[in-house]
């Protein structure tokens, strides 16, 4: 029994202690179950770009509205509005030197004095400017008259080719014109002397809030923010203030150095070529300077108009190569020297905000556009997270 079970034992005890006769095949293993492919997500899931699409959506509508409603509450108090801008313009211009005389003097004296001491040099400019017309007027009336028929007489050569009696049916037309619209013209001109108190109010009151902000300024920032801000809002509102005034002022002073030197290069090109009113027109050209890229041309094309009739076709095309010169001198020499430290825009997004303005506010949405604009991405800037 023993020699019997003693092999076949042994071949048993050998497949069961190792699962596999040495020398033989492995054994098959078993098959995985086929895998089966996630179900599809339902159609009524929406698409992620869709949902972050209909995210900032909403967020841009409320801005819009935001922005709708800061617009319209500005054109109800449009007086207001101006008059705290051109307070916000003087004490950007005449907060330097009170701090400067604030080294010798006491603050209220420094405030009085650069206050007065810029309107009496806005007076002697304003009156040397009305004595030069005033001087000349004799002579240019007659340089006008003999500009007009030079005008005339250029008109009726080619390429133009226009019979005199035209211009006189022309004129004609014009007399006829005011003559028959004289009540409506006097009505715009009586509602015209009322906007004009208007405007004088709001210089009074632009002059009344410049001397609270050149004398106190911080004070009246660190009041209203400590009066309407919570203290988890606080320094991030200091640092988005200092931003923007920081760019404001900065427009502001450099827009000055460049209106100065367009009515410099313009003032002397003007009186070399010997154009009446030029010391008017160099002024012109100096405010027009604050419509960044439109102003400046506008003031040249009058130049060019006056430069026409006093003194001929050949002195107004010198006074139309100006607009180019001028227009490159400020474009590539004075705006990247001057502004580029305190305006950081795109050229296209300048014209855009001067024209959308323009449509808004006319000509002083024009002027308040650009410095607007610069305030916005100068705060967003601020307020955007550093780069890790």
């Amino acid at each position: 029994m023993a020699d019997t079970g003693g092999p076949a034992a042994g071949r048993g005890h050998a497949r069961r202690a190792g699962g596999v006769v040495l020398g033989s095949r492995p054994a098959r293993p078993g098959r995985l179950p086929p895998r089966t492919r996630s179900a599809p997500p339902p159609t009524g899931h929406p698409v992620p770009w869709l949902r972050i699409a209909a995210a900032y959506s909403w967020r841009l509508i409320l801005v819009g509205i935001v922005v709708y409603g800061v617009f319209t509450v500005l054109g109800r108090f449009r007086l207001i509005a101006v008059a705290l801008f051109l307070a916000l313009v003087l004490t950007s211009l005449l907060r330097p030197p009170t701090d400067l005389l604030n080294r010798l003097f006491p603050r209220p004296l420094c405030v009085a004095v650069a206050l007065v001491g810029s309107l009496l040099l806005l007076l002697a400019l304003l009156a040397l400017v009305g004595n030069a017309v005033a001087g000349a007027w004799g002579t240019l009336a007659g340089e006008f008259g003999g500009g007009i028929q030079r005008i005339e007489q250029w008109l009726q050569r080619p390429p133009f080719r226009l019979g005199p009696g035209k211009l006189s049916d022309l004129q004609k037309q014009i007399l006829s014109y005011l003559s028959a619209h004289r009540a409506g013209l006097l009505s715009r001109a009586l509602s015209g002397i009322g906007q004009v108190v208007e405007w004088a109010a709001a210089g009074v009151l632009a002059l009344f809030s410049s001397v609270f902000f050149i004398h106190s300024g911080e004070n009246l920032w660190r009041w209203g923010r400590d009066q309407l801000l919570p203290s988890g809002a606080r320094q991030v509102w200091d640092r988005a203030g200092h931003a923007a005034w920081r760019t404001f002022a900065g427009y502001t002073r450099g827009i000055i150095i460049v209106a100065a030197t367009n009515a410099v290069l313009v003032g002397v090109a003007l009186l070399i070529l010997r154009v009446p009113l030029a010391l008017p027109l160099t002024l012109l050209e100096f405010f027009a300077a604050f419509v960044p890229l439109v102003g400046s041309p506008v003031a040249l094309g009058v130049a060019t108009v006056v430069a026409l009739a006093g003194r001929g076709p050949l002195t107004a095309a010198a006074v139309l190569a100006l607009i180019v010169v001028i227009g490159q001198i400020e474009g590539h020499l004075l705006h990247p020297l001057v502004m580029s430290w305190a305006v950081r825009l795109h050229p296209l997004v300048i014209a855009i905000s001067v024209i959308a303005g323009s449509i808004v506010g006319g000509v002083i949405g024009a002027v308040v556009a650009v410095p607007f604009v610069s305030v916005v991405w100068a705060v967003l800037s601020a307020l955007r997270p550093a780069p890790s």
